[in-house]
């Protein structure tokens, strides 16, 4: 299994990563589609990736911006594979090399076991004819540089688009694991109503994330937002400072450490001991948010080390399972039993 793709199918983008070439495409996981063909067997993307995003709340009549994934899972199957095929036509490697590729793909620890079959019919489609699945913690710690085989715990904490997961694990078994639905697009809605309510503004989704993302650099930072006044109907700008982007979002974030605090119930107490000494490594787009670290650590009591590359880890993780399927084997199983 030493070539081939490690792939992070992704609620808000879309990771593709080759063992010896690194990372090869990174997408948001939207396509642009003709309304007519969007429920039907005949989905055929205009638009894929980034082109499809900056259509996103713009999009002329007779065509739709649709989403293949929620909640990290598939939703519409038919939308998934025509999606896959479009994207991986994007990479740039000669399409007589993608036929019969193995893969290596990132699912939800959570996801359940129609959720994966899925995903493995989308890889298949898109002509990756040997494809296995490891859980997206799993993958995560493998880009991190973990061994999830050696006899030693760790704890990883990834915060993507659609889910939240935190996972110990040790010699290729688990330890404890908690998923929430919570994530960063509940994080991107929470601003959207935020600025509805507190600010009576209309705002579209590419604004309300543009937003939450302003809030990763430094602090006293000030964002102008652009919406329509719900008094007035018409245009206006409204200028938002860092401070009050993290008050808004911070139920939703506290929603989330406390949906997945519950890993400590079933923590061993020598595991422990192994996490205060190496941290929780977190990764995942919305673990970026200023100040998340902090909150980590004062939930769960453990330092927390932030991934190097913590958007694409987890494809990098998988691509270099490839080389070590013992890896994708036995948390593949664990994770089977433990659902």
């Amino acid at each position: 299994m030493s070539g081939g793709f490690g792939i992070d199918v992704g609620t808000a983008n879309t990771v593709v990563c080759h063992r010896t070439r690194g990372v090869l495409l990174d997408e948001p996981s939207v396509m642009v589609v003709r309304t007519s063909e969007a429920r039907t067997r005949r989905v055929r993307p205009l638009l894929v990736g980034r082109e499809a995003r900056d259509l996103m709340g713009r999009c002329p009549v007779g065509l739709s911006a649709v989403r293949p994934l929620h909640d990290g899972v598939i939703v519409d199957l038919e939308a998934a594979r025509a999606f896959m095929a479009a994207l991986m036509g994007k990479v740039a490697i000669p399409a007589w090399q993608r036929i019969g590729a193995r893969a290596v793909i990132g699912v939800p620890a959570g996801a359940t076991a129609l959720e994966r079959r899925a995903l493995l019919e989308v890889a298949d489609e898109a002509g990756m004819r040997k494809s296995a699945l490891i859980p997206e913690p799993i993958a995560g710690a493998v880009g991190c540089g973990l061994d999830p085989l050696e006899p030693r715990a760790h704890m990883v904490l990834d915060i993507g688009g659609g889910t939240s997961e935190i996972t110990a694990f040790c010699y290729g078994g688990v330890l404890s694991h908690r998923s929430s639905r919570i994530a960063g697009d509940e994080m991107t809605l929470t601003l959207y109503r935020y600025l509805r309510a507190e600010h009576q503004l209309l705002v579209g989704e590419l604004t309300a994330e543009a937003l939450k993302c302003a809030v990763d650099a430094e602090e006293g930072l000030s964002t102008v937002v652009q919406g329509i006044d719900l008094a007035t109907g018409r245009p206006r700008l409204k200028t938002m400072e860092s401070a009050e982007v993290l008050e808004a979002l911070q139920p939703t974030a506290d929603a989330i450490i406390t949906a997945l605090a519950g890993v400590l119930d079933d923590l061993p107490p020598q595991a422990a001991d192994d996490i205060l000494t190496e941290g929780v490594v977190v990764f995942g787009g919305s673990s970026l948010l200023r100040g998340f670290d902090k909150l980590v650590e004062s939930a769960l009591g453990f330092p927390v080390r932030m991934a190097e590359r913590p958007l694409t880890c987890v494809a990098e993780g998988a691509a270099r399972c490839l080389a070590d399927p013992d890896v994708v084997r036995a948390y593949e199983d664990a994770f089977l039993e433990a659902g």
